[in-house]
């Protein structure tokens, strides 16, 4: 099965294909019993009862507009890799035909919580950066969790998520509706750089203790219809583009065009 369709998105030696939406979900990370080497090996560890946090992986999607995704990449890339290279997080980004766009994040639970801190200060510098004449409004990240871990995340009769809420001083909301054709609700998160990073590090802690339950239809962003229609015209203009050349590449072929285009529409060659 597809570990996209799979609830649990457990990983085997497979890293993830790749707004901010964020998608947790639980990644078990898969141990060779053949292997002499137990050093890893949570099941090895001294003390039976203690939870393997480090030894398991975490995936986090998020959902970001096309300008925070330029923002997070930086010139050239330069950006990206650094939130690679210093958090130690594998970091994918889907392909820009949408105007969302999806960031995929896999890690540890402290390498999860790194690069977050880094998107989201990076961020902040940007609004920052802005003109004091232009409104401020706060950060927003918005996660895409499996429909199945919204519960947890709000606890009975709201208490959970209210408890997020006074601890850490962000905004977190979770959306009533599934997204467009998947088994996954929006979570909006919002607050200064700060507030984020300590309310994604308790959200990442309940996803981790609350994997969803059954199979995941992933939420994929989809084309607008100017998209569509600026590939469209694009493909257009290359095809006129080859016949052009192809009618230089043979004279008579260029003139029997031109020639078309002079006659009325009834009249033929």
């Amino acid at each position: 099965m597809d570990p996209l369709l799979n609830g649990s998105y457990v990983h085997y030696g497979m890293g993830l294909p790749t707004s901010a939406y964020a998608t947790g979900a639980v990644s078990t990370k898969v141990y060779n019993s053949n292997s002499s080497d137990h050093s890893a090996d949570p099941s090895s560890s001294s003390s039976p009862g203690a939870a393997p946090n480090m030894n398991i992986l975490l995936t986090i999607r998020l959902l970001m507009q096309g300008k925070e995704v330029g923002s997070i990449i930086g010139k050239r890339g330069d950006q990206i890799k650094r939130i690679r290279e210093d958090s130690g997080a594998k970091i994918n980004i889907s392909d820009g035909s949408c105007p969302e766009r999806i960031v995929t994040i896999t890690g540890s639970l402290a390498t999860i919580n790194k690069a977050f801190a880094m998107i989201s200060n990076k961020f902040e510098e940007d609004m920052r950066a802005l003109p004091n004449s232009v409104p401020k409004p706060p950060i927003t990240m918005r996660l895409i969790v499996p429909a199945t871990q919204c519960g947890s995340l709000i606890g009975k009769s709201g208490s959970k998520i209210k408890e997020i809420r006074e601890a850490t001083g962000a905004s977190i909301q979770v959306a009533s509706e599934m997204l467009p054709q998947s088994t996954e609700r929006a979570v909006t998160v919002s607050g200064t750089a700060d507030a984020i990073n300590l309310c994604m590090g308790q959200v990442c802690q309940i996803l981790l203790e609350a994997p969803p339950k059954g199979a995941t239809l992933p939420y994929r962003p989809k084309p607008t219809f100017n998209s569509l229609l600026v590939a469209s015209s694009a493909a257009a203009a290359a095809a006129a583009q080859q016949q052009q050349l192809a009618a230089l590449l043979q004279p008579g072929l260029l003139q029997q065009a031109q020639l078309a285009q002079l006659l009325p529409p009834e009249v033929g060659l």
